[in-house]
């Protein structure tokens, strides 16, 4: 898997997108700071978010526990997964027990997260993401770039050239609503044709069995009440544990991801239609030792609302796809490395320490810290990049001489601003292709401390 430096690296090439990227996500971050100033309770709520999510993770098999019993009186069938592949298996069998071939999506990143789609395709079913982010993506047969605004990275001009060849939209259209349109009815033919719905879960209520999904296009409500067969897959991090507790995250998701007061549609499911199934798939696939972690356990508070990403310096100047796994950004800069770090050993790097993720989360996740946590770990496994610990351990030995220190300090103040550009900015200096060497001083703090400060 190419690191996030060498895909951050190819991304920034095209300097008018990275900087259109930039100012988009950017724009979304405004967004949020509004709406979070219109609620004078914000840092309130924002703080019983946060001990509702740890309350559920350390009590989390009690309350998954409970949560079965109430969905299962209410006659939902519930399923348990360990990892992606049993999630696939059991998805693909109750379909095939209904001889269905044709599905409609509401946006989940869960089955972003088991790769659902290609699965079900593989096996002969047609699978429509009905999200109009996710569908365009899924027309252009790649991920989301992001876990809210799915194709952000892409410009109008570029969908409706998509749009012109496989819709048959007019060439040239640009219009957003024009395009909307177009999409909304191909789509339509799509819910109509369809034999079954899958939809994410936002947030699952142990005290009552339900769950809660949150959109803004109203597929999930479409894609499940035109069919017979309603699976909904969930994480098994996104449980609450009473129905009281839901208004404290609708208040907070909706302002957080976009700066809407709150999502169009929230969709309570309470039990299946009469005559009709509701299944609903539990995730672990990694989610367990995550928990079982003093030091990262607090990732699993996260709603999934991307305010993080729209944060993100580092982020919204790469790219989605740099972070090569469904979830991006500060947030996914900690899973990953979860899931595999020798292959995400790169992203607890791709961060700047700002802290303004931790900032802006509306869980409070500590997401700074656990990145630079990661990187602590990464080195005691190993892992770190042998330049890197190179460059690491010279710099040890020469901060434990302090008079070598002052020495190199001297000279490089002496001698850095003489020299020509091309020994400064080359291939050997990664950190300069895209940034420029402070004015180097004439002294050190500690010459100008002795000269303009002397005690004696």
């Amino acid at each position: 898997m190419p690191s996030h430096p060498k895909l951050a690296a190819e991304f920034v090439k095209n300097k008018d997108r990275a900087h259109w990227h930039d100012q988009s996500l950017w724009f979304v971050r405004s967004k949020r700071d509004k709406a979070a100033k219109q609620i004078p309770e914000w840092e309130l709520l924002r703080e019983q978010a946060s001990k509702i999510k740890m309350f559920t993770v350390s009590h989390l098999p009690d309350l998954l526990e409970e949560f079965e019993r109430n969905a299962t009186a209410r006659g939902v069938q519930v399923h348990w997964a360990r990892n992606a592949t049993e999630h696939n298996e059991i998805v693909h069998g109750l379909l095939k027990k209904h001889n269905v071939t044709r599905v409609v999506k509401s946006k989940s990143m869960l089955t972003e997260e088991c790769h659902l789609n290609p699965y079900l395709e593989r096996h002969g079913i047609e699978i429509i993401d009905t999200d109009l982010g996710e569908r365009i993506v899924q027309m252009q047969n790649m991920p989301p770039s992001h876990i809210v605004m799915p194709a952000i990275h892409i410009k109008k001009e570029e969908i409706g050239e998509l749009f012109h060849e496989q819709l048959g939209t007019e060439k040239g259209a640009t219009d957003p609503q024009y395009l909307t349109e177009a999409a909304r009815q191909h789509l339509r033919q799509k819910f109509i044709e369809a034999e079954a719905g899958i939809t994410g879960v936002n947030f699952a209520i142990a005290e009552t069995g339900g769950f809660v999904v949150c959109t803004n296009e109203g597929n999930a409500d479409l894609g499940t009440s035109l069919n017979k067969l309603h699976i909904a897959c969930m994480g098994i991090e996104k449980l609450i544990p009473r129905a009281g507790d839901l208004s404290v995250f609708l208040r907070l998701l909706a302002r957080s991801a976009t700066g809407q007061p709150i999502t169009t549609y929230s969709s309570h499911f309470h039990g299946p239609a009469p005559g009709a199934e509701m299944h609903i798939v539990l995730l672990d696939n990694g989610r367990s030792e995550i928990s079982g972690s003093d030091e990262f356990r607090r990732s699993l508070n996260c709603i999934r609302c991307a305010a993080c990403m729209n944060t993100c310096p580092v982020y919204r100047r790469s790219g989605g796809y740099s972070y090569s796994n469904t979830v991006p950004g500060p947030i996914g800069s900690i899973l990953g490395p979860a899931k595999d770090p020798k292959a995400n050993s790169s992203l607890p790097f791709a961060c700047s320490l700002c802290g303004s993720c931790t900032d802006v989360c509306p869980v409070k996740i500590d997401l700074h810290h656990q990145l630079l946590t990661w990187r602590k770990e990464l080195r005691v496994k190993g892992l770190l990049p042998f330049s890197k610990r190179l460059s690491m351990k010279m710099m040890s030995w020469m901060m434990r001489m302090p008079g070598l220190y002052r020495f190199v300090g001297k000279m490089a103040r002496s001698i850095v601003p003489y020299l020509p550009r091309f020994m400064l900015y080359n291939r050997l200096n990664d950190w300069g292709k895209q940034r420029e060497l402070p004015i180097i001083p004439k002294q050190s703090f500690r010459e100008w401390m002795k000269q303009n400060h002397d005690d004696k």
